[in-house]
């Protein structure tokens, strides 16, 4: 899919609720998720996985199969679902809402 450098996931904090609703069990992207987001991940027992920006090119070279799933006329910014092997991300947000951005 060539370049797949991860964006600032709270742009998608609006749409996201709907998606972890209708089956969505995983994320990956960069950056902090609302707290509507976090209560929608318990709720639908789903996981926000980190990755580093900087390093799309590296990321690229794990990514074994990619299906547009959702929103084919974003283009770059569509839902996809991807095959990957040793994708180096860190789970950010697990599915009892734990952030690593947030002291509780």
């Amino acid at each position: 899919i060539g370049s797949c450098g991860p964006t600032t996931s709270s742009r998608m904090d609006a749409y996201t609720p709907i998606l972890l609703k209708h089956g969505l069990k995983g994320m990956i992207g960069k950056g902090k998720r609302s707290e509507e987001v976090r209560a929608s991940m318990i709720e639908n027992k789903a996981v926000y996985f980190s990755a580093v920006g900087g390093v799309a090119a590296l990321l690229s070279k794990t990514i074994i199969e990619s299906e547009i799933i959702a929103y084919p006329d974003l283009e770059p910014e569509s839902v996809r679902r991807l095959v990957v092997k040793n994708f180096p991300v860190i789970v950010a947000i697990d599915m009892y809402g734990n952030d690593i951005w947030v002291n509780r």
